[in-house]
């Protein structure tokens, strides 16, 4: 009996994820994974670790090498472009990105998981030596060896969101003065409300960052081909290196006219992730996801949606109609910011706007532990941000912030949000208390009694 062929697009946390499955769950199945890219597959998640020297090699910096599957029936091909699907012939035009040379490889399942390219801003001396994009193996080892460079003294990032940030801290860290731009109003704006942003914009300058906002680029400039500044409507910043993170967008240009895009480039899929194309499924960060606390499709580019949906996809892969839909997923993140960290799930003031969601919010300030522990012995401020529906008080998101690792409690608000609990059930769960740790009720039990509006007792 002939094996079922299944090709795969990309080779990044989607694409890996569905090889797994496959051979976990299948033992007729025939796998070709086609990537673009010379480098598999490099975990761009992972770059200010690389860059703050925190890894054992740049190499080891992936998901997976081509070698950690050695069945036969699995074939890994960097270098290789999928430009086109055929699909009334069910096949997908490839073209070896080394020879030059196009071919045709038949499918039975076709699963996309093309991701998404950074954006380079379009202005004047983008092309200049020395702007660089926070993206992928080939950027991450030449931001390195810049700043290893003793020459380079100004390093203006553009972008201050997550990679923005991890860009501008990786560069102090290296001993570089750091311009860190954005034309929002504040520096995580699109990921954190205002109180937390204020809590992080302050410690950012303390640790020598120049965060500057509501800026619009205009130009780099430069001489010789090399960057040496960027110019914008408020005045010009020295720049020996630019680093992009001004964002992303989906990697389907190649697609148009054949699978159904939006107005913004994402790929069209149903609640079982298929496109409008017979045996054509698409996952990640390319297309929109369902967010459970939206109840509707939003733009979350994670790693961990694009491996829940191919565990989903691929589970149901031969099924006519899938038993259930797609779950959907929360969407939860955290991030290190020199000595704070922070993590969130679900929405936010920003994106529940941008989704159409009424929200409610509440924000919660106090100690981690009892007031008889101080402060120099491990009992920091901690803060909590909670968001939930205005009417049923059922939890849509929520974050948490502290100079102590506290981003563990961002799991249980999205384990709340995923399960529609309230903030009833929040203020009264049963979580353990030991003062070494905590209070005698946990922090997000305060959190939510507070949003509550309950009588908050004394603590000790």
């Amino acid at each position: 009996m002939a094996k079922k062929k299944i090709v795969i697009v990309g080779a990044s946390h989607g694409g890996h994820q569905s090889i797994l499955e496959l051979l976990s769950r299948y033992d007729d199945v025939d796998i070709t994974l086609f990537e673009a890219g010379n480098f598999i597959s490099f975990m761009s998640c992972g770059m200010e670790l690389y860059l703050e020297n925190s890894v054992t090699d740049v190499n080891d910096v992936r998901n997976f090498r081509p070698e950690s599957f050695p069945q036969e029936n699995v074939h890994i091909l960097n270098n290789h472009q999928v430009t086109k699907i055929n699909s009334d012939k069910k096949t997908v035009s490839v073209t070896d990105l080394k020879s030059g040379q196009t071919t045709e490889e038949a499918y039975d399942k076709l699963i996309l998981s093309s991701g998404v390219n950074p954006k380079s801003l379009p202005i004047p001396g983008k092309d200049l030596e020395n702007v660089y994009l926070m993206r992928g193996y080939d950027w991450a080892t030449k931001i390195k060896s810049k700043l290893e460079d003793p020459s380079v003294k100004n390093i203006t990032v553009v972008g201050a969101g997550y990679i923005g940030i991890e860009a501008a801290e990786a560069a102090t860290k290296a001993g570089k003065h750091v311009n860190l731009l954005d034309v929002i109003d504040r520096p995580l704006g699109t990921y954190l409300d205002s109180e937390l942003t204020d809590v992080l914009s302050k410690h950012l300058a303390d640790k020598g960052v120049e965060v500057h906002t509501g800026v619009k680029i205009s130009e780099y400039s430069g001489k010789d081909n090399k960057v040496q500044a960027v110019k914008s409507d408020q005045g010009d910043f020295p720049s020996d290196v630019v680093i992009q993170a001004a964002g992303v967008q989906p990697n389907t240009d190649w697609l148009k006219g054949t699978v159904d895009l939006d107005a913004r480039g994402w790929i069209k899929n149903d609640e079982y992730l298929r496109t409008n194309l017979p045996d054509v499924y698409a996952i990640g960060d390319a297309t929109l996801a369902y967010s459970v606390a939206a109840g509707k499709k939003v733009p979350i580019a994670l790693a961990t949606v694009a491996r829940r949906e191919a565990r989903y996809l691929v589970k149901h892969l031969f099924e006519k109609t899938p038993s259930v839909p797609f779950a959907g997923v929360v969407g939860s993140s955290a991030l290190s910011v020199f000595d704070y960290h922070f993590a969130q799930s679900g929405l936010n003031s920003f994106t529940a706007g941008r989704a159409e969601v009424k929200t409610a919010s509440s924000f919660y300030e106090d100690t981690l532990r009892p007031s008889y522990v101080p402060a120099e012995k491990g009992n920091p401020k901690v803060y909590v941000k909670l968001f939930f529906d205005p009417e049923s008080h059922r939890l849509l998101g929520g974050a948490v912030l502290s100079t102590y690792d506290i981003t563990a409690q961002g799991n249980v608000l999205a384990l709340a949000i995923q399960h529609q609990l309230k903030l009833e059930d929040l203020a009264e769960a049963d979580f353990f208390f030991q003062p070494g740790f905590d209070r005698q009720w946990s922090l997000l039990n305060l959190a939510a009694q507070h949003a509550l509006g309950e009588v908050e007792f004394t603590r000790k």
